[in-house]
C-alpha cells in the first residue's frame, strides 16, 4: 500500500471513531511531514518505511530545534499510526517502538500573579474605553480559564443552559464525553451575569453559546486561537505561553500550592486517573516544601 493512502486510512479512521478535530488536525500536523520525510528517501509504500527512516526523521526535527517533549509528541503520534496499521494487518510491527523516547524537561509554565494582572488590565482598559462586546467576551474567557480551570473546547461548546448562577455550577462536555460539573465562585457568577446583561444589550437578544463570534456562532478552535496569539503579541511574555491550558496548568498549580489534597485536586481538575494529578503535585513539591517551611504552625514555638 502507499505511504500516504495508509495515512489518509489512518486518518479517516480517526473521524469514524469521532476524535476531536483538534487531535485530527493535530495528528495531521504531526504525521503528514513525517510521510513527507521517508517518500523522500523513496520509500514510496508503507512496506518500505524502516525504523531507520523514523530516526533520521527524528533526528532532522532535533536539529531543526525540536525539544524533547515534541520530539515524544511525534514519536506517541506515528505508534498510534503504527497502531492502527498492525490492527488492520497492513504491517506486521510497529516501528515506533523501537524509538525510545527521550528524556524531557517535566517543567511545565504557569502564569505568576503579574501576568495575570497584566492580561485582565488589559482587557479591562479594553471594555473601559471601547465597550466593544469582544473586550467583554476577552475578559471573561480569562476569568473562566483562571477560575476554573476548564479546557478550550469546554468553553468553545459551554451554553447558558448549562450554567446554574443560583446553584453556582455548569456543565461541561469534557474530554470523556460526557457532561462533568465544574464549580463556579461567586466572583466568577457575578462576572457572568455582568457579561450577560451586556450581551443582552448589545444583542438584543439571548444567546444559545455563552462565547460567541462575529457572525453569532459559537467561538471555533481557530477563532480562539486568534484571539490567544493576539493576546500573546500584546503582552510579549518571554517566560511563559499565553494560552488557554496554561491558565489549566495554573489552577492546578494554584490548588496544589494552597496544600489541598490530590484527591480533591483530581475531582476539581476532572482527571480520570490520579496518577495523572499526581505528576504534577510532584512537579511542585519543592514549592510546597519551601511554603511549609516558611508558614509551618511549629515555627511559632520555641522548642
Amino acid at each position: 500500500m502507499l505511504l500516504k493512502f495508509a495515512y489518509e486510512d489512518f486518518i479517516a479512521d480517526r473521524r469514524f471513531k469521532n476524535t476531536t478535530e483538534v487531535n485530527i488536525q493535530n495528528y495531521k500536523q504531526l504525521l503528514l511531514p513525517f510521510v513527507e520525510f521517508c517518500e523522500s528517501k523513496g520509500a514510496i509504500n508503507i512496506e518500505d518505511v524502516r525504523h531507520t527512516h523514523l530516526r533520521e526523521y527524528l533526528l532532522a526535527c532535533q536539529e531543526n530545534g525540536n525539544k524533547p517533549n515534541t520530539i515524544n509528541t511525534k514519536i506517541m503520534r506515528i505508534r498510534a499510526f503504527y497502531n492502527y496499521l498492525v490492527e488492520e494487518k497492513i504491517v506486521t510491527e510497529n516501528i515506533a517502538k523501537k524509538v525510545k523516547l527521550q528524556k524531557a524537561d517535566v517543567k511545565i509554565d504557569v502564569f505568576t500573579d503579574e501576568h495575570i494582572r497584566q492580561m485582565l488590565a488589559y482587557y479591562r482598559g479594553m471594555r473601559r474605553k471601547e465597550k466593544t462586546y469582544f473586550s467583554y467576551r476577552g475578559y471573561l474567557l480569562i476569568l473562566t480559564f483562571l477560575s476554573t480551570g476548564i479546557r478550550r473546547k469546554e468553553a468553545i461548546m459551554l451554553k447558558w443552559c448549562d450554567v446554574d448562577l443560583k446553584n453556582l455550577t455548569m456543565s461541561v462536555y469534557g474530554k470523556s464525553r460526557q457532561y462533568e460539573t465544574v464549580f463556579l465562585t461567586e466572583k466568577l457568577a457575578k462576572e457572568l451575569m455582568v457579561y450577560r446583561s451586556f450581551c443582552l444589550q448589545h444583542f438584543g437578544h439571548d444567546n444559545e453559546y455563552v462565547f460567541l463570534n462575529r457572525d453569532n456562532a459559537p467561538m471555533t478552535d481557530y477563532s480562539i486561537s486568534q484571539l490567544f496569539d493576539n493576546l500573546r503579541l500584546k503582552m510579549n511574555f518571554k517566560e511563559v505561553r499565553v494560552s488557554p491550558h496554561t491558565f489549566r496548568h495554573t489552577f492546578c498549580h494554584r490548588l496544589a500550592m494552597s496544600g489541598m489534597s490530590a484527591f480533591a485536586i483530581q475531582k476539581l481538575m476532572r482527571h480520570t486517573d490520579v496518577s495523572t494529578t499526581m505528576r504534577y503535585v510532584a512537579m511542585w513539591g519543592h514549592e510546597l516544601r519551601e511554603e511549609n517551611e516558611k508558614h509551618n504552625p511549629l515555627n511559632n514555638f520555641e522548642i
